[in-house]
């Protein structure tokens, strides 16, 4: 009788061991709770870490990501760090966009209405939010999502300052 005793209080802290660790949400789940589109990351995405009270976060991909998308070129390193609030993310490090022949920070990213706007530094440059409905894949970008039209960006950057 005894060993009948100790398996259900084992059973009941292993079930409320695997319901805590169920509710943590993803990264894509976050960036939605901050208003984000789910695209700003790539599909492989395979831990991250939040301070909700800074914002501050970490995001590993486990290893570099590249893909082109219609005349323009984004990397993004193993790890992404930056601080994320409603509507935007700052002091954004670990992406990267090609910029005619070179290679430029993305430093900020920001929701503005129906757009997102990437700044590296003085310039930036505004795209419309529904092509980041889907999340990128390295190497491929948006043109491997099995849905037709969605997650693409139609057009070549336009930097302004």
């Amino acid at each position: 009788m005894t060993s009948r005793a100790t398996i259900p209080p084992l059973l009941l802290f292993l079930f409320f061991i695997c319901a805590a660790v169920a509710q943590v949400p993803t990264a894509y789940e976050i960036l939605q709770e901050y208003d984000l589109p789910v695209g700003l990351l790539p599909t492989n995405v395979t831990v991250y870490t939040l301070n909700r009270e800074t914002g501050e976060f970490h995001v590993n991909l486990g290893e570099n990501c590249t893909f082109k998308n219609d005349g323009y070129e984004v990397k993004y390193k193993p790890m992404i760090s930056g601080v994320i609030r409603k509507g935007k993310v700052t002091k954004l490090k670990g992406v990267s966009v090609k910029v005619m022949l070179f290679w430029v920070q993305i430093v900020a990213a920001i929701r503005d209405e129906g757009e997102v706007d990437f700044s590296v530094g003085m310039l930036k440059a505004g795209i419309d939010i529904e092509a980041f409905e889907e999340s990128p894949q390295c190497g491929c970008g948006f043109n491997c999502v099995a849905s037709e039209g969605k997650g693409k960006v139609s057009n070549i950057l336009d930097w302004s300052m």
